[in-house]
């Protein structure tokens, strides 16, 4: 791919002079309709090496377009606090909202090529970091992100004149760091690296372009009337009218299959006495504190998910379970209906940007399981949206796992007749009667259809890294001793399996 790149022909100073001005009135115009009317992002990664002009061309995208609504993002050795969660983490977190362009720096891919290049990185553990980036940005452009990939590129004896005219160049020299000259002297080796990196992560979803660096004014009108082109192309498509029957189709209400659910199987006649309860939920207490303070010494970071039917108990469970902790061990997320901002980003963002340092316990009550639950059977998320989600969720945990996060899952599962008790005891109990609402009341008329949802939401996401746990919640003593076991268990695990191999230091 980059042996084919050949040098573009020169613009001459008339030539710029006279394709700017519209060049740039195109770009604002497309960035406003974007801003006004669209609802995906704009994802810019501009890659290759520095002396083929990549931040320069950064700032002169900056330049053309309305910079109060373009994010600017680079990215290269992890922050202290980075390097405390997965490594996707940063690049989540920074995921521009709809409406808005964003131009990264350094993108997922750059990192691993270096380390590779340096011998730092064995060949498996590269291409698994350079799929890990595809399943990123497909996830992304799923979800209707629009993404652009450019990699400027410059032959070896281009770049070496441009590094050596910089060098001596006092008002210059800070463009050249001693990677830069690493990267030239060492060319052929990079772009056998940098040809894997492109071959590998050019896909239908997202292709990289590539163009010559020699140069800037030639390289400029590219790339601007790439960004322009890919702008148009997008917001034309989006504004036209769909054809009959092309629009997703609806989530449909699944019909309560007879013995198909992974309910059925529970023993929901599990009980505690207060006497037994009492004593056991001392000595868990006393164990998860003890695991939790461990925890935070030696950085393992936990993740906590509960989920269940309102009224379930699920808000009695994880009281129990902190008040087993340290309150700087901890946070608990309460997930609602989503707000304008975090429905402006893919259904994951606010999820990721929520995960806790390592040595910390992030509790989510509820989670990113509403996208295959409550957002499938109330019609929220379209068939193929939900359906997808299933290997999104997947992945996004198996991200979790691989960076040493023990991942717990509960369902809270009370049956329809405890279900009914606790409802009228809340209604007629002044303290209580605000935890019931009319929504509340809406769910329950579709329970089957949540049971459908909950039997595939386990067979399809319970996995040997992060299985979900069902909790009988008939009996309140019961279900929370069963969750404090579960988490002490599932610590003294991580423990142990990290001694018989220790996990890196974060």
């Amino acid at each position: 791919m980059l042996d084919t790149v050949e040098a573009g022909d020169k613009v001459s100073k008339k030539e710029w002079q006279a394709a700017v001005p519209a060049l740039r009135l195109e770009l604002v115009s497309l960035q406003r309709r974007l801003l006004e009317t669209a609802d995906f992002p704009v994802i810019i990664l501009i890659g290759g090496v520095n002396s083929a002009g990549r931040s320069d061309t950064v700032n002169l995208l900056n330049e053309w377009l309305d910079p109060r609504f373009v994010d600017t993002e680079a990215y290269w050795t992890p922050s202290q606090e980075e390097r405390a969660r997965p490594p996707f983490w940063r690049y989540w977190r920074d995921l521009p909202p709809a409406g808005r362009i964003s131009l990264v720096l350094n993108a997922w891919y750059v990192q691993p090529m270096v380390q590779r290049f340096f011998g730092r990185m064995r060949r498996r553990s590269f291409l698994a970091h350079l799929d890990r980036g595809v399943a990123f940005e497909t996830t992304l452009v799923a979800d209707g992100a629009l993404i652009l990939k450019l990699w400027l590129h410059l032959d070896r004896q281009r770049q070496e004149k441009r590094l050596r005219s910089w060098s001596e160049d006092p008002l210059q020299r800070w463009r050249v760091g001693s990677l830069d000259w690493d990267l030239c002297h060492g060319y052929d080796r990079y772009s056998e690296i940098a040809e894997a990196t492109l071959s590998r992560t050019s896909t239908d979803a997202a292709r990289w372009q590539v163009i010559d660096g020699s140069h800037p004014r030639a390289r400029s009108l590219v790339v601007g009337r790439l960004v322009r082109d890919a702008l148009r192309s997008r917001l034309d498509a989006a504004a036209a009218p769909l054809k009959r029957g092309s629009r997703a189709t609806a989530a449909r209400r699944p019909a309560p299959a007879a013995g198909a659910s992974v309910l059925n199987s529970l023993d929901m006649t599990l009980s505690v006495s207060k006497k037994r309860y009492g004593k056991r939920l001392a000595e868990l207490q006393g164990r998860v504190n003890v695991l939790a303070r461990r925890a935070r010494e030696e950085g393992l970071p936990v993740v906590a998910v509960f989920e269940g039917w309102d009224a379930a108990g699920k808000g009695g469970a994880v009281r129990r379970l902190t008040a087993a902790m340290d309150a700087r061990d901890y946070r608990v997320i309460p997930i609602a209906a989503p707000s304008d901002e975090e429905r402006a980003h893919h259904y994951l963002w606010r999820f990721w940007r929520h995960l806790g340092r390592a040595g910390r316990m992030t509790i989510f009550d509820r989670s990113w399981y509403g996208r295959v639950l409550v957002e499938r059977v109330e019609g929220f998320a379209a068939e193929p949206e939900w359906r997808r989600a299933f290997d999104e969720i997947n992945d996004f945990e198996s991200q979790l796992t691989d960076f040493g996060v023990v991942l717990l899952k509960f369902w809270l599962h009370v049956t329809d007749a405890e279900q009914l008790r606790r409802f009228e005891e809340r209604r007629d109990t002044p303290y209580k009667s605000w935890k019931l609402t009319a929504e509340d009341w809406r769910n329950r008329a579709k329970r089957g259809a949540y049971e459908v949802a909950v039997t595939e939401m386990v067979q399809r996401t319970s996995t040997p890294l992060a299985p979900w746990t069902l909790v009988e919640g008939d009996c309140k003593r019961y279900a929370r001793l069963k969750v404090l076991q579960t988490v002490a268990d599932a610590l003294e695990a991580a423990f142990e399996s990290a001694a018989k191999t220790p996990r890196k230091k974060q």
